[in-house]
């Protein structure tokens, strides 16, 4: 039987736990620089630059545990397409919805028009036990709900709800599609996802400016059929399709092996620097050196984490389990806060700057897992 892999939790759940202490960054002042995004054209990462993509290798990790999951309890392979496309649209919704609050200003109550999509997704997305009967009504409540919310949305210029980017979600939506329908399609003999990452890589290479001049840039063939399929340059892709292939590799040798794990992070940090001499290393580009060196550090990490649960050192992560088992309860209740903030707006008091506010986006993050927590016991928790 496909057991559930308790270091991809782990993995998942340092990362989400990162992703709330780095988002909220913008509530206090003067965050070390190392800490920060870096600028577009800085040539360079910060911590706030590694875990969007650390969070899309993870999701590319669990794809052939889930799917493999389905087929041993005897779905079908449409039951799975239909699965994946559910899954697919609940990230792209999700995802809509929190981009046009960030992206722009909207016209009329923003606090409250947050506050109702975050209750909207949990009715419609809530993991309801099966003899609770209201919830076939509580989700088509939801269903209303974000839909009038979609109507209702109108920025100050008057303009409507629309796609945007789709937001991180609506990324790791697209991405998780492209990966997950590729495994539908090479299951039983995945030597094509190899060659599909190898092809990813050239993609991004043909459309990312370089240093000092230009090769194939921007608006080529290859650009356009990577944007048909949503996933911009390849970046996405590569990152999530990466965690797909540590799991397929350590399959095939059956056991975790260290000694290959960080064989593997090295040879990509190797890749990295080759190709960190045309390009420059760019989280809001999506350049390739940029993928390469937070691929390395992923499987540096995940291999870490394999040695400690190999070892039975996992005491540690019992306070964090939830960020890996509710991951995306976790990543919805800041925007409780962001609601509460639009209403009061505050001014940030000059005290709450370097290491101090760094310790206080600590202490946030901690009160954001444990109200996670608190709503699992209740029976609250998202599940796409």
């Amino acid at each position: 039987m496909n057991k559930r892999n308790l270091t991809i939790d782990m993995f998942r759940g340092l990362t989400m736990v990162l992703m709330v202490f780095v988002n909220d960054f913008w509530t206090v002042l003067d965050v070390p620089h190392f800490l920060e995004h870096y600028a577009t054209m800085e040539d360079g990462m910060g911590l706030s630059d590694i875990i969007f993509p650390m969070f899309l290798f993870a999701v590319g990790m669990s794809i052939p545990y889930a799917i493999d999951r389905r087929y041993e309890k005897g779905l079908s392979t449409e039951s799975t397409l239909g699965h994946i496309f559910s899954r697919t649209l609940a990230l792209l919704v999700m995802g809509t919805f929190i981009c046009n609050q960030e992206s722009r200003e909207m016209a009329g109550c923003r606090w409250l028009w947050i506050l109702l999509f975050v209750a909207g997704f949990f009715l419609v997305w809530n993991q309801y036990k099966a003899t609770f009967k209201p919830a076939k009504w509580l989700k088509w409540v939801g269903v209303l709900l974000l839909i009038g919310l979609a109507v209702y949305y109108r920025t100050p210029d008057g303009g409507y709800f629309e796609a945007l980017w789709w937001g991180i979600l609506g990324q790791i939506g697209w991405a998780y599609l492209f990966c997950a329908l590729a495994y539908l399609l090479c299951r039983g003999r995945e030597w094509p996802l190899y060659l599909v990452w190898v092809a990813l890589c050239l993609v991004n290479l043909s459309v990312v400016r370089m240093r000092g001049g230009d090769f194939l840039i921007g608006d080529n063939v290859v650009g356009d059929l990577t944007r048909a399929l949503h996933l911009g340059n390849g970046s996405i892709g590569i990152m999530a399709l990466g965690g797909m292939l540590l799991t397929l590799t350590e399959r095939k040798l059956k056991t975790a092996k260290v000694g290959i794990g960080l064989a593997a992070a090295a040879v990509l940090a190797v890749l990295g620097m080759a190709a960190h001499q045309g390009w420059i290393i760019s989280k809001n580009i999506g350049t390739l050196p940029w993928c390469l060196f937070v691929s390395s550090l992923s499987v540096a990490l995940y291999t870490l984490l394999r040695v400690l649960e190999g070892k039975g050192w996992t005491g540690w992560f019992k306070p964090l389990r939830t960020a890996g088992t509710a991951t995306l309860t976790v990543y919805m209740i800041p925007y409780l806060f962001v609601a509460g903030w639009v209403l009061v707006s505050p001014s940030i008091p000059s005290w709450l700057c370097g290491w101090v506010g760094v310790a206080k986006c600590a202490v946030y993050t901690a009160v954001v897992i444990g109200l996670a927590w608190i709503l699992t016991k209740l029976g609250i928790k998202l599940k796409i």
